[in-house]
């Protein structure tokens, strides 16, 4: 384990300064070894140790960490941001992780962005809110990295930096001990190379994980052990940039030809409104989190978390309540047409395009927002590159049933990581 600490320190020293995935710790290696030397001398016996025994893991700068202060992107003092370490962190400790340290987040999880640059294309966005977490994992400098979405902040950075990126159902990993942004839309998120990767990390973090072959991934015996993806046809795609969505059209194509069952279903075609009440609720929710904090710090705030919060305190009680109501009619409404056409996945494009190119901005997160209003599970996987820049496709799984999900990306990373560069 020291002798992997040294070489990722070595990678640190190459890599870091241009990629910035990380808030600045003076000592960060010799404290790794310390604790390391620790762990080691907990668990002698390699039987014995826990399923993360001593992998380095990044910890976006929004949940707490016993040890680090917590700043969530922003210019306000730590101390009023301050506050107790989650389960989430716990349990990441409780199975052997190391803390490498704190990823750079956008101010508050929102837009405004913060230092990080794109590993593949140092000149391109990684994507928002969780950059660091997703630098981290694709610029080699974590094999684990945790970040969140409220919108598309962790399958949006996956797809632009070439790696794997997980939400969970709403609120399957416990959400306590981070800075909220709009808690009836923040999940915790995991970044890791490949879907393998991921699944490990869920299996420490999610409550009451069920084996695979057990529950919901093995309700029907008799159902082909591939699954059946519907493609969500409608104002969804509509989104997507035309080289991004005639690369996901292929990428399907092939699928199909591979014996996979492909179905073209319509689905959303309300999207507008869902957009819509998403936008609302959020900005009404992350106003009424910030209320004593914008009230005192308010000229420490970046323009576009100041605007979120603004339009958010004109939102009245009644209307909050009658756009949360959307979340759960969605949730119904794709459950009953994955029942109608015998879907047991969703596949869509993580993105609506590669990275775009500047710093200034971290993308849109379209692609996302309907899968994270209703909460369904969802892993962004890579899917070739257009011009070298990475695409992402997204699978999206049934409420709850994130062991069926993350069971079937594995099985499907291959043949969608196959797909030819696009023109």
């Amino acid at each position: 384990m020291i002798e992997q600490l040294d070489l990722l320190e070595r990678r640190f020293e190459e890599v870091e300064p241009a990629v910035q995935a990380f808030l600045p710790e003076a000592g960060r290696f010799a404290r790794l070894r310390r604790e390391a030397a620790a762990l080691l001398e907990r668990y002698p016996e390699p039987a014995a140790r826990p399923p993360l025994f001593g992998v380095p893991v990044g910890i976006k700068d929004i949940f707490h960490v016993e040890g680090f202060e917590t700043r969530a992107g922003s210019r306000l003092p730590p101390e009023v941001l301050a506050g107790e370490e989650g389960p989430a962190v716990a349990a990441l400790k409780r199975a052997g992780a190391l803390v490498l340290g704190k990823t750079v987040s956008t101010e508050f999880a929102y837009f405004a962005p913060g230092p990080t640059r794109n590993p593949r294309h140092l000149e391109h966005t990684p994507g928002g809110s969780s950059s660091g977490s997703a630098a981290a994992v694709a610029a080699g400098l974590a094999p684990l990295a945790l970040g969140s979405q409220t919108i598309g902040s962790t399958l949006r950075p996956a797809a632009y930096c070439g790696i794997a990126g997980y939400k969970p159902s709403y609120d399957r990993v416990p959400r306590d001990g981070i800075v909220p942004l709009a808690p009836s839309f923040d999940h915790v998120g995991i970044f890791a190379a490949d879907a393998a990767g991921v699944e490990a990390a869920a299996r420490v973090l999610c409550r009451h994980w069920q084996a695979p072959g057990t529950g919901l991934h093995a309700r029907n015996p008799r159902r082909p052990v591939r699954p059946v993806l519907g493609v969500p046809e409608g104002p969804h795609l509509e989104r997507v940039e035309p080289a991004a969505l005639a690369h996901f059209r292929a990428t399907c194509d092939r699928l199909a030809a591979g014996e996979w069952e492909v179905r073209r279903v319509s689905a959303m075609a309300d999207l507008d409104e869902i957009e819509a009440r998403h936008r609302l609720a959020m900005a009404a929710e992350t106003a009424r989190v910030h209320e004593r904090w914008y009230a005192e710090y308010k000229e420490l705030y970046r323009a576009e978390t100041a605007e979120l919060i603004e339009r958010g305190q004109k939102v009245s009680e009644e209307e909050l309540a009658r756009a949360l109501a959307g979340r759960g009619q969605l949730r119904r409404e794709l459950a009953k047409l994955m029942e109608r056409h015998g879907l047991d996945l969703w596949i869509a494009p993580a993105a609506t395009g590669p990275a775009p190119r500047g710093l200034e901005r971290t993308g849109d997160p379209a692609m996302s927002l309907p899968w994270t209003h209703a909460g369904l599970p969802a892993i962004a996987l890579p899917a070739g590159e257009i011009d070298g820049l990475p695409l992402g496709v997204q699978l999206i799984g049934r409420w709850w049933a994130d062991e069926a999900l993350l069971a079937w990306a594995g099985e499907l990373e291959g043949p969608l990581a196959s797909g030819a560069e696009a023109a």
